[in-house]
């Protein structure tokens, strides 16, 4: 056996003992006997893994990284200088000894399967990927009006602040889950069917841009049509589970390229989809949902509800024809007929502001036969602010502007959201 340098010390020594049996596996450091000591080196690092059974070492140990080495050149160079300096070895050696040894000691109390810093970090890049483009598959701005509008027309079947308990906020959420499942069915199904034409018009959105798989995209769709289905039943409310099913058909028939369906090619069929679904079902079904399965009251239709269901009417049909203003690119390569366009972006631009005008004034009107001064002065106020904010800020729009005309249609949006807060207080 050959002998080894004092300078490893006793530690040192056992370690090189137990891996010379192993030498054959190094034949071109063993050849060199200025390589001896990078020979007990290495191979001390494969008897200690031998050892250390299925722990893990960490691989930030390597002799190679102890030396200080930051590539393979450097590493090489050091090693010569090693196999020329017996005490610089024996040093380097020791110090890889105890960093070994030391991590099996405690290794033995540490997780098994413990990550490294960089696998953890991946984990949880992936993660954050995945979820954002799963908020972007739902639509967020379709999710955020359809539970405002739930809840908004929910507290129309309240008639004084005693209803609002406990069994009222159960009640609200068995209806808020179901239909926000719903929500994203409808709209996971359209993004399924137009990849394509959203590669022109939405390349962000997760199927267009590879993020997600088509056989992702039919498993959330088809998770989300069930749960929302399964909720209906399960609560047992005719009234919900009849708004889901209605929302399930309308909302299949617009997007689904089947016999007598796709109802989005024909620009009237799919203003109707949109409002019946969200001007008709989300007012009449979830109001009716609280009124009688919630509170069990009889089944009437309150002035306030006939409002929002009038309200809501025109601004369906504005949201149908903006959503189109900013996809005429994309429409016309696919043979969609929509509203943009065959009349043109700047005609039916303005055709949603003088509807949406309209209907403001609608409700101003209305407002003033409020029987309390509190909801006058709310409702009529309040819609004239709206319609001033409109109005200002279509005066600024360049329809030229892709961005433009997309940043306006987000904004009429959240004058949706808006009128949702001012809904309750039609009284």
């Amino acid at each position: 056996m050959a002998s080894l340098p004092k300078e490893l010390g006793l530690q040192g020594r056992v370690m090189a003992t137990s891996v010379l049996p192993y030498s054959s596996t190094f034949p071109d450091l063993q050849a060199d006997p200025r390589n001896g000591s990078v020979a007990a080196a290495a191979h001390s690092n494969l008897a200690l893994q031998k050892l250390g059974g299925r722990l893990r070492i960490n691989s930030k140990f390597k002799l190679r990284q102890r030396l200080g080495s930051n590539n393979s050149d450097r590493s090489h160079g050091f090693g010569e200088r090693l196999g020329a300096n017996p005490s610089l070895a024996s040093s380097a050696l020791c110090g890889a000894g105890k960093s070994r040894v030391t991590m099996m000691q405690t290794s033995r109390t540490s997780e098994p399967f413990d990550l490294d810093g960089d696998s953890a970090a991946e984990i949880v890049e992936t993660s954050v990927n995945w979820f954002s483009a799963f908020w972007r598959f739902t639509r967020p701005h379709t999710i955020i009006g359809s539970g405002l509008g739930v809840t908004s027309v929910s507290l129309l079947a309240m008639e004084s602040i005693s209803d609002l308990n406990l069994k009222f906020v159960v009640g609200l959420l068995k209806a808020v889950i179901p239909a926000l499942c719903m929500n994203v069915y409808i709209v996971g199904l359209n993004q399924l069917y137009d990849i394509e034409i959203d590669k022109v018009n939405k390349p962000n959105l997760p199927l267009a841009s590879g993020e997600f798989s088509v056989a992702t995209g039919i498993a959330l769709v088809t998770t989300f049509a069930v749960a929302s289905v399964a909720m209906g039943v399960y609560v047992g409310s005719p009234p919900l589970l009849w708004a889901l099913l209605v929302s399930l058909v309308l909302g299949t028939a617009y997007s689904a390229d089947m016999p007598f369906l796709r109802w989005k090619r024909s620009a009237l069929a799919a203003a109707s989809c949109i409002l019946a679904v969200r001007a008709v079902v989300v007012q009449l079904g979830f109001y009716l949902h609280m009124q009688v399965s919630v509170l069990g009251r009889p089944a009437v239709l309150s002035k306030p509800l006939l409002f929002a269901t009038g309200f809501m009417c025109f601004f369906s049909i504005v949201i149908a024809l903006a959503k189109d203003i900013p996809d005429v690119e994309g429409d016309k390569v696919y043979g969609i007929r929509s509203f943009s366009v065959r009349l043109g972006q700047k005609r039916v631009f303005w055709m949603c502001v003088a509807l949406l005008e309209t209907a403001y004034i609608a409700a101003i009107v209305t407002g003033l036969t409020a029987p309390t001064l509190a909801s006058k002065v709310i409702t009529c106020l309040g819609h004239a602010m709206l319609g001033g904010v409109l109005w200002e800020r279509s005066q600024s729009v360049d329809l030229k502007s892709r961005p433009a005309i997309t940043s306006w249609y987000m904004f009429i949006w959240k004058l949706f959201y808006a009128e949702y807060f001012l809904i309750p207080f039609m009284r």
